[in-house]
């Protein structure tokens, strides 16, 4: 048996968006348990406060992974201006050629 198949093509979330969707649901049942939790687990299927507790989890889930991509943004960012690479990997270029034009004076491993 198969997974449910993705149509994605950007891994970019956007809270707000999931947020406008499920609030007037949320808005509409008022009050739920935390998804997974016993008083959850003890709600029948039908229950609106079921669903609507798993389309606060979404929503919550969503919100940390937007917040963990803007992380994410900002280190890389934070990494590129960090240095100047191209001068870096000009270095190990160089490195790398003189080594190989000098097998002699390779390092031996401990």
């Amino acid at each position: 048996m198969t997974g449910p198949q993705r149509a994605t093509t950007s891994q970019q979330v956007d809270w707000w968006s999931v947020h406008e969707h499920v609030y007037p649901e949320l808005e509409r049942v008022g009050a739920w348990p935390t998804a997974g939790t016993p008083e959850w687990c003890a709600l029948p299927d039908g229950d609106p406060a079921k669903t609507a507790a798993l389309l606060d989890a979404a929503r919550h889930w969503v919100l940390r992974v937007e917040t963990c991509q803007a992380a994410e943004c900002e280190a890389s960012h934070a990494i590129s201006a960090a240095a100047d690479w191209r001068a870096v990997a000009g270095k190990i270029k160089d490195r790398h050629e003189f080594y190989s034009e000098r097998p002699w004076l390779r390092r031996r491993p401990a």
